[in-house]
């Protein structure tokens, strides 16, 4: 057995239980008596380090959040395991100026789609993310990607060049270039999600033509964000099961303890996230709290296979893979059997308390 000095994690700027547990400082505490310290890859000085938040190369690592990039790491041959899923539905909006003609999805028929890129990126994921959205809506009104214009607004600078670009602070390069491009009439409309993305359509003073979140078909509404994947790396999970088993039962306590904290649960999310907390609560909604858990449902499952199709099939990832094989549900066993049986010990131990 190998063996494990420091416990890399890694979460997007969104809400997830694993950023919440983080900033409980609940992961932290778990392993101080072990010796084990807790790396940042996000918050590392270190490109290459960063860079494990796209590829998941680093070892002794765990990520949650956006799927695409755990996706494209595990097709691209990094062996990792999908040990649990997060869903929880957000803003998906797509927006045209104030003064345009465009108010329904009909109204996208000819028009020009801005799509942001990065093509200097491990993964595109951003641009995954926006034709998903689009098609999802298009589809709607029996329209395909033949009835409008793509176009393509591409971002030089790489997501883990800069640290910045990995944080929820301040606008992000895409949504100013996008935004450039909308106002200076070189597209019709474009794509945002999040709070951050309703943040955007205040500020510009855009129509919302239609946000994905609507959708009827819970399948069309699975992109990046949900469900939002927690992966680690095999090798971790093979050489420190019960390490994982821990990581993960805190994570699950994380989810808990916001369904019970909900204003609490929101101010975290928006420190994530970078927004205030009004746009919190209209992006991701008033029940937010209840939505963090993590689990291994079979919905959630469907939809990322879904997914997963709907990226192998518009050349994203490198190769297919079975996204069920990808799964390994022994650490959430563990890590609920863990939990029951504490909750047990805690309740025997309050009715001796009583009694005494």
């Amino acid at each position: 057995m190998s063996k494990l000095d420091t416990l890399w994690y890694t979460r997007c700027p969104v809400p997830t239980p694993v950023g919440i547990a983080v900033q409980l400082g609940w992961i932290e505490d778990e392993f101080k008596r072990d010796g084990i310290k807790l790396g940042s890859i996000r918050d590392s000085a270190d490109a290459s380090v960063r860079a494990s938040h796209f590829d998941h190369k680093l070892d002794h690592s765990f990520r949650q959040g956006g799927s695409v990039p755990a996706i494209w790491a595990r097709a691209a041959g990094r062996q990792t395991r999908l040990i649990g899923l997060t869903w929880t539905d957000e803003a998906q909006v797509i927006l045209a100026r104030p003064e345009s003609k465009i108010r329904t999805i009909k109204d996208l028929k000819g028009r020009r789609l801005g799509i942001a890129t990065r093509p200097n990126d491990i993964i595109d994921f951003w641009k995954a993310t926006t034709l998903r959205a689009y098609l999802a809506t298009l589809g709607l009104e029996g329209l395909t990607e033949k009835d409008v214009e793509l176009v393509e607004i591409p971002r030089v600078e790489t997501s883990f060049e800069n640290p910045r670009g990995l944080t929820g602070q301040g606008p992000g390069a895409d949504q100013l270039l996008e935004v450039k491009a909308l106002q200076e009439g070189r597209v019709d409309v474009i794509f945002h999600k999040g709070s951050r993305g309703l943040e955007v359509a205040h500020a510009i003073g855009a129509n919302i033509v239609f946000d994905v979140w609507n959708h009827p078909d819970p399948r069309a509404r699975a992109n990046n964000h949900s469900p939002r994947t927690l992966t680690v790396d095999a090798a971790l999970v093979d050489s420190h099961p019960g390490v994982v088993a821990r990581v993960l039962r805190r994570v699950l306590e994380a989810g808990q303890w916001a369904e019970e904290h909900p204003a609490e649960a929101r101010a975290y999310v928006a420190r994530e996230t970078g927004s205030d907390e009004r746009w919190v609560e209209a992006a991701y909604g008033r029940d937010l709290h209840k939505h963090l858990k993590t689990d291994l449902e079979e919905s959630s499952i469907a939809a990322l296979a879904d997914f997963t199709d709907f990226l192998a099939d518009r050349g994203f990832l490198p190769e297919r893979f079975d996204v069920r094989a990808w799964i390994d549900a022994r650490p959430l066993a563990a890590a609920r059997k863990a939990a029951a049986s504490a909750a047990r010990t805690e309740a025997s131990s309050s009715r001796v308390g009583v009694r005494t």
